[in-house]
């Protein structure tokens, strides 16, 4: 988790580049911690789209006298990922969890047996009225 307050508005997730791991960040949690004002806190995703344009997306507009938690339901994101306090000066808090998902090298010899495999069953007849 993180914690986007007036004096730190932005908090960047980021993973080695080097790590050829996939990687899912998953947001459960926004809510408003001890010593928040009653104003309008936004909080936005920062990350990339598939043209690699940087977008940027509100995902909670928390306040303190009527909605100062926000459940999303594992919001999942693709790191790298910049969680960005756009109005109001928190504390927001931020929970989730980081998965990491090995890649093992896979062969593809195999696939090339089972599509030999495949070649010599026998076609499939249509049935007889």
């Amino acid at each position: 988790g993180c914690e986007l307050t007036a004096s730190t508005k932005s908090y960047t997730f980021q993973v080695d580049e080097e790590d050829d791991s996939d990687h899912i960040l998953a947001l459960s949690v926004v809510c408003l911690t001890d010593g928040a004002k009653d104003e309008c806190n936004v909080v936005e995703v920062v990350g990339r789209n598939h043209e690699n344009q940087e977008i940027a997306v509100p995902v909670a507009n928390l306040k303190l006298s009527c909605q100062p938690l926000l459940s999303l339901d594992n919001f999942k994101l693709q790191p790298p990922v910049t969680f960005r306090l756009a109005a109001g000066s928190g504390p927001v808090h931020l929970a989730g969890w980081h998965r990491i998902m090995h890649r093992e090298d896979a062969s593809f010899e195999d696939d090339d047996d089972l599509s030999e495999e495949e070649e010599e069953l026998a076609p499939i007849m249509p049935a007889k009225k």
